[in-house]
């Protein structure tokens, strides 16, 4: 119920509200009376409603609850700053996956962002020099990256401090940078299953700090220099290229346990400086080159080698006797060459042969210690010119073959490891010798790490 009539003496002057003076109660007269009784309130100014649920001021409506806001969202994660020497790697990076047109496995995708180390193919690790994360690793193996004349120059000396540079099966192609000699850590180069072209890349001379190179599956052609030998490298792998001409005399001055120079045209002999390697080498594949000339008898004094592989090549002579010294010998190839002669009993002996093949040669003769590894499937002596044996050259071949000249090799009767080899006077055992795996042959393959 709203009132309409208020008692004289309880006559609020409305207007005096909203004043700042005060408030002044008066007795009306008749004519106010009136007044007040006739005019509508000021509805606007001031409105008192009995059973609607309140007081209004100022003629709005009742508020209602207003639910309260929301929170505010959650502040990103901290991110730590990006180390400096990681920052200069990104740069590089960036610039180079500009040049790369084909990436077949969308490598290049993951490549975003200001951390290197977050992209597929790189590694970072703690560089203590600079006390900070650094870009060590570069690992392209089997991407199949390509572009128009895409190399790996104006990048690989721009990353100030990588390690390990495996670039395999790609295809690359132009120089080498020879300011890769300015890397102070890099140990680790693998370029091979590659485009590469021209003579044998003579910026690798000058990283003296590498103790790796892969250059195979690629198209180097000409000389190898001799300065190769001279790198302090375990493993030395450059074969199936177009390298030609002799092997460098100095080839023993190598340390590297593992030299791969198969699938070439190497020719002439294999360098009697092999023997000085006798304290480190213990894998060396020759085979498919044009090599000719005797078998050194140097050969003998790699008293550590465990693989000997010259098959496919135009040796001659005689096995020497100082190969029954190779105690360590587990592969001994000679297949597809121009031996003849007995094959020496003593070689026979050897305590580690797991494979000795001398097939498509012109042997005449085996003994017993020789037999016993035929039984064993050890000794492959097929097509020779062995009589009473299966699988021999036809007599014919074998008769021109001995009427024609032959390269005179000189042969040392004595064995020179004689009073210290005990294999060479005890009896051989009949069970074979668990080989190590041979680490050189997967490199006769383009894709292998």
């Amino acid at each position: 119920m709203t009132i309409k009539y208020l008692p004289p003496t309880f006559i609020i002057l409305l207007p005096l509200l909203c004043s700042t003076n005060p408030l002044v109660l008066a007795t009306p007269t008749h004519d106010d009376q009136f007044h007040n009784l006739t005019s509508k309130p000021n509805r606007k100014a001031f409105e008192i409603i009995i059973g609607g649920g309140g007081v209004t001021i100022g003629g709005g409506t009742p508020s209602s609850d207003c639910p309260p806001p929301p929170p505010p969202p959650c502040s990103p994660p901290y991110q730590p700053p990006v180390p400096t020497r990681v920052e200069i790697a990104t740069r590089v990076i960036q610039e180079f996956k500009k040049r790369i047109e084909c990436d077949p496995f969308q490598v290049i995708q993951t490549w975003t962002g200001r951390n290197a180390c977050e992209y597929k193919g790189f590694r970072c690790a703690y560089l203590k020099k600079y006390n900070q994360q650094a870009v060590f690793s570069v690992q392209f193996n089997g991407f199949g990256f390509a572009g128009r004349n895409l190399g790996i120059d104006n990048f690989i000396e721009k990353l100030p401090d990588v390690s390990i540079f495996h670039a395999n099966s790609n295809n690359f192609s132009g120089v080498i940078p020879e300011s890769i000699n300015t890397l102070p850590y890099l140990f680790e180069l693998d370029l091979s299953n590659n485009k590469y072209e021209g003579e044998f890349p003579s910026a690798v001379l000058g990283a003296t700090q590498l103790t790796y190179l892969d250059l195979r599956f690629n198209g180097f052609s000409g000389r190898v220099p001799p300065q190769v030998f001279n790198l302090q490298l375990v493993a030395l792998f450059i074969n199936n290229n177009k390298l030609e001409q002799e092997l460098p005399w100095n080839l023993g001055a190598t340390p590297a346990a593992f030299l791969t120079l198969a699938n070439n045209k190497f020719c002439g002999p294999i360098p009697k400086s092999i023997g000085q390697a006798s304290e480190t080498l213990l894998e060396v594949l020759f085979l498919n080159n044009q090599l000719s000339g005797c078998l050194p008898c140097e050969v003998g004094q790699l008293r550590k080698a465990r693989v000997f592989d010259a098959e496919g090549n135009f040796l001659t002579g005689l096995i020497p006797n100082s190969y029954a010294c190779l105690g360590n010998m587990q592969y001994l190839i000679l297949a597809r060459n121009q031996l003849h002669g007995p094959v020496p009993e003593a070689v026979c002996r050897l305590p580690k042969l797991v494979n000795l093949t001398l097939s498509n040669n012109y042997f005449t003769e085996v003994g017993p210690e020789c037999m016993k590894l035929i039984k064993k499937k050890v000794l492959d002596v097929s097509n020779n010119c062995i009589p009473g044996l299966p699988c021999q050259r036809p007599t014919q071949e074998c008769e021109r073959f001995f009427n024609e000249p032959k390269y005179s090799c000189p042969q040392v009767q004595q064995i020179p490891c004689l009073g210290s080899a005990p294999y060479l006077t005890a009896e051989v055992s009949i069970d074979l010798p668990h080989p190590q795996p041979a680490l050189s042959y997967p490199a006769l393959a383009p894709g292998s790490n």
